[in-house]
């Protein structure tokens, strides 16, 4: 994701929104935002209605998107947002103060790049949202594990068949369903980082993946784990 071109430096400057019903925390985040080189601000939300209406009018690379808001969830705006009318390509990264695996899966499975709770410090959110901004997805190796542990025991979940993959395609989906980074996968399997990466970009296409995210919850939903 190039973002927009900052006209003093000729650097490509991240754009990103705010959504949350608290007018401090907004404010707060603008502000980090507005002062951290390479990023700027474009829009703020007070409710999921709004955070849809500012994805699609400032389409902005990376949207902060808190879980409980007025008028609608921070969850189905995502959804909408991630839908990709008109071509949006705006990626959301969900923060919330409830650690709930509930909140997790609903994020991922509306389309979220990542999760995080509103108590992570400055710089590790200024990564989140560069991480995110770059295509990456941002799921951390304790939140995967705990997906796994909350959607295999569903007693009637969803499966489904995972077609036209190669063996060590499902080998390298099944590393990525557990949190593995490519330099971890290209260990466990012997093999280059740019091999993993390819793997990994082929699943993205095969599957119709957005990123890394999507994927772990195809891999979850075709019972891969």
């Amino acid at each position: 994701m190039t973002g927009a071109v900052g006209e003093a430096s000729g650097m490509d400057v991240v754009k990103v929104a705010v959504a949350d019903d608290h007018a401090l925390l907004r404010a707060s985040f603008r502000l980090l935002i507005d002062n951290t080189p390479g990023l700027t601000c474009v829009g703020e939300a007070g409710t999921g209605r709004e955070a849809v209406e500012v994805a699609r009018r400032e389409e902005p690379d990376v949207l902060l998107m808190d879980v409980r808001m007025p008028e609608m969830s921070g969850i189905e705006a995502t959804r909408l947002i991630c839908q990709r009318v008109a071509g949006l390509e705006t990626r959301v990264i969900v923060l919330t103060t409830f650690d709930l695996d509930e909140y997790v899966f609903g994020a991922l499975r509306a389309g979220a790049s990542g999760f995080l709770l509103k108590e992570v410090l400055p710089e590790e959110l200024i990564n989140a949202i560069r991480v995110v901004a770059s295509g990456e997805a941002l799921l951390t190796p304790a939140a995967t594990r705990r997906l796994i542990t909350a959607y295999v025991e569903q007693p009637e979940r969803k499966v489904t068949a995972l077609r036209e993959i190669t063996s060590r395609e499902h080998e390298v989906l099944a590393l990525v369903a557990r949190g593995r980074s490519n330099e971890e996968i290209a260990a466990d399997l012997h093999v280059s980082m740019g091999t993993v990466k390819s793997h990994v970009g082929r699943l993205l296409a095969k599957l119709g993946a957005r990123d890394r995210a999507q994927l772990v919850v195809m891999a979850y939903e075709a019972g891969v784990r």
